[in-house]
Formats: structure tokens, sequence, C-alpha cells
């Protein structure tokens, strides 16, 4: 029984081997890319029109940063099997995998709060817009 655990565990170091140029890949776009592009948009403008544009820039980015953050899911995904095993031996590769699965899922939350935010932002703003344009027809009305 050690002897197949101990197989099990060095199939494991394998499969984490080729795992992780996936989660490399993914890790390196979300500090060189993926954050960088959050951070630019956080402040939001203040008229309609580049609101909108900024919602449309963020979508086009949004697309490309799920297709990342999903991909790094399904890589951690294959190694949910590494929680049965707990050797010293395997440790080192926990701790980088919980370290991936970290950093997935704060950039995965921050893209969600960013788009939340931004559309939220659009409505609000476009909202805003009707109310003005109705003041604007009901002065004209009281003018007339």
């Amino acid at each position: 029984m050690l002897s197949n655990k101990r197989i099990q565990e060095l199939e494991l170091v394998m499969e984490f081997e080729k795992v992780e140029e996936c989660l490399k890949e993914v890790s390196s776009w979300i500090e060189n890319v993926g954050r960088k592009r959050l951070k630019e948009m956080v402040s939001l403008d203040d008229s309609l029109e580049m609101l909108l544009q900024t919602q449309k820039q963020f979508r086009e980015f949004d697309l490309v940063a799920s297709e990342y953050c999903r991909r790094g899911q399904e890589a951690l995904k294959k190694m949910d099997r590494w929680e049965d095993f707990s050797s010293v031996d395997v440790h080192s590769y926990r701790v980088k995998l919980q370290s991936y699965r970290d950093q997935l899922e704060e950039f995965c939350t921050q893209l969600d709060q960013n788009r939340h935010r931004i559309s939220e932002t659009v409505r609000l703003y476009e909202f805003f817009d009707k109310v003005r344009q109705g003041m604007c027809c009901m002065e004209e009305l009281v003018s007339s």
C-alpha cells in the first residue's frame, strides 16, 4: 500500500509539472497584463459617452481575461486530487498550487467586481441622462 501511495504521489508530481506550465502562463498574464488593465479602469470618466467607451474597452479585455480565468480554473481542477495527499514530498507542490489558486481567485474576483461596477455606473449615468432630458423637456413645456 505504501508503495502504491508513493507511485500515486510521483504520478501527481509529473501531472503537476504538466499543469504548472498552464498555471505559469496564466499567472504571468495576470501579473503583466491583467492587473495593470484592471488598475487602468479604476477611475471612471464623468461623461456617459466616455463611460460607454470605457465599458466597450472593458468588455474586450473581459473576454480575454475570462478565458485566462477559465484556463486557470480548469488546470487547478485537474489537481483537486492533491487534497488527499499529505506527505512531505508533496507539500511544496501543494504550496505552489495554493499560491496559484489564491492569485487566480483574487484576480477573477476583481474582474467580476469591475464588471459589475462599470455596468452599474453605466446604468446610473443612463438613468441620470434620461432624467436630465426629461427635465429639459419639462422646462420647454413650462416656458411655452
